[in-house]
């Protein structure tokens, strides 16, 4: 696949996102469902056409949550794509290492996102609702998006735009033929010429 059409898909998976991100959520939704039955005893019934999940239904406390576009991770992975477009666009020799880290941050952006919504889910069993709510989701889940959203950047760049281990950015790996055919790399040589101690010719 040639670097611009690897590029223009990469930016049409950001526009699909961009316009289709209600599917990325109702994914995320059930997603966050499993992972909360794991974590709690509660009933939780997850309701995908509206992207909510509801815990606690039948008992004295149920609330429900629903994946708005502000609490979704696809905003944040949109950007990264084309950011990833244009870095293809522009040096062909990073497509390896930046294909990498878009899975790789695309992995994590969605389990850092689950892991906000399990902080929020514990906060409302710990504090209640309303209480639980405020500081799930404004203070600690924040910072669970902040710091680890800034972290997955980090490390996208990083992985992105790494050089190959010995060799410096922008400089590539010498091949075998220029490091033998190197001036550096010759050995003096050690022959010597013997004089001839022949007779001359044409002398008797």
């Amino acid at each position: 696949m040639s670097r611009r059409l690897l590029a223009g898909t990469l930016l049409l998976a950001a526009g699909a996102l961009a316009v289709w991100h209600g599917a990325y959520r109702t994914v995320e939704s059930v997603l966050a469902g499993a992972l909360i039955r794991l974590y709690t005893s509660d009933s939780v019934y997850v309701a995908a056409e509206r992207q909510s999940v509801y815990l606690g239904l039948g008992g004295e406390r149920p609330f429900g949550l629903r994946m708005s576009p502000e609490c979704t991770s696809a905003f944040v992975l949109l950007p990264l794509l084309v950011i990833g477009a244009g870095m293809i666009a522009r040096r062909p020799a990073v497509t390896r290492r930046v294909l990498g880290a878009l899975g790789i941050a695309t992995v994590l952006l969605v389990l850092l996102n689950q892991l906000r919504m399990l902080v929020l889910v514990g906060t409302v069993n710990s504090f209640g609702a309303y209480r639980g709510y405020l500081l799930g989701h404004s203070m600690f889940g924040s910072l669970v998006s902040v710091i680890g959203g800034v972290a997955v950047l980090v490390l996208f760049v990083w992985l992105a735009t790494r050089s190959p281990e010995g060799v410096a950015p922008g400089r590539q790996r010498p091949s075998a033929t220029r490091v033998l055919s190197s001036p550096g790399n010759r050995r003096p040589c050690r022959c010597r010429r013997h004089p001839w101690r022949g007779r001359p010719a044409g002398r008797s």
